[in-house]
């Protein structure tokens, strides 16, 4: 019998997500809630599995890892890209690849749930509430501050629309944006250096990539405002870690709003979880019941048209 594996289901929510019955029949489905890391440890536990079921980024699959699963057969990832697979290895052992759709509303909405915690303090007041303390921060108004965004294409342009709604001047930066596309979406092109230094809140919403990656660090860190805040939603290594760490200990900048790390999950004893001014989520900017809904349910159309020997959303290996 085909056997699948549904990776890093850390809620225990896969099964309910979608009718898995429509292969469970023909299937033995086996879902792993714990995350493991390390090639090693990942191939003793997909050893004899025919397909893998992964949650975006989560468990990466290098070219070694591959080679230590001789009965896999079909990797199925959520979302449109993933750049921790090494698709060209994948298909050198006939392994195929396929991806599901996404939706393109839950991380702008957690990135506006962050900026608004930053602005407002709400964190530090709902410990204060708890200890019994009563109005112990000052905040700051969104209306008439500026945005900048860096990456204005399918998440950071619904970014800008809200930011308007708030009264915001919104600006925007990236390297192939047009002054057409910022204005259709509300903002301005300015270059990158002028986005940092006029900020208020600077917030990614790029891909990460060779040419984004350690896009900040100290130098740009440097240009921003002493009074203002990062917002990552993005992915982790777009910013140097160390960097931002020491940014925000010496009041470089104000603070920051992160939901997406180097290392994930973020180790517990890392630098972020002890600095009072971030914000702190655990990538779940995709996390949402209709989101995990499509992810899984197309995954499993997905393997039913595997089975059947019909077409399947067969994933790019090279991401856009």
């Amino acid at each position: 019998m085909t056997r699948i594996a549904v990776l890093d289901d850390y809620q225990d929510v896969a099964l309910d997500m979608a009718d898995w019955s429509r292969v469970s029949a023909r299937a033995e489905v086996v879902v792993f809630n714990d995350h493991l890391s390390g090639t090693a440890a990942v191939a003793e536990r997909l050893k004899g599995f025919d397909i893998v079921c992964a949650m975006r980024e989560r468990t990466p699959f290098p070219r070694d890892l591959f080679a230590e699963l001789p009965d896999l057969k079909l990797l199925i990832t959520t979302g449109p890209r993933n750049a921790s697979i090494d698709v060209a290895a994948a298909d050198e052992r006939g392994i195929t690849v396929c991806h599901t759709a996404s939706l393109a509303t839950g991380t702008p909405e957690l990135t506006w749930a962050l900026i608004l915690a930053l602005a407002r303090r709400v964190p530090l007041e709902f410990a204060n509430m708890r200890d019994g303390r009563w109005q112990t921060t000052v905040g700051a108004d969104l209306a008439g501050r500026t945005l900048g965004i860096l990456g204005l294409g399918r998440l950071g342009s619904r970014v800008a629309r809200v930011a308007t709604a708030f009264g915001m001047s919104v600006i925007a930066w990236s390297r192939n944006l047009t002054d057409e596309r910022a204005d259709e979406c509300g903002a301005a092109r300015v270059g990158k250096d002028e986005l940092l230094t006029r900020s208020d809140f600077v917030t990614i919403h790029l891909v990460l990539s060779e040419r984004t990656r350690d896009l900040i660090g100290a130098e740009e860190l440097a240009r921003m405002k002493a009074s203002a805040f990062l917002i990552n939603t993005s992915r982790g290594p777009i910013v140097r870690e160390s960097d931002l760490v020491d940014a925000i200990r010496q009041g470089t900048i104000a603070g920051a709003g992160l939901d997406v790390y180097d290392i994930e999950p973020l180790p517990a004893d890392h630098p972020y979880r002890s600095l009072s001014n971030v914000v702190l989520t655990p990538h779940i900017g995709y996390v949402t019941e209709e989101s995990y809904r499509l992810f899984y349910g197309e995954t499993v159309e997905n393997i039913e048209s595997w089975l059947a020997g019909s077409p399947i959303r067969v994933l790019n290996p090279r991401p856009a």
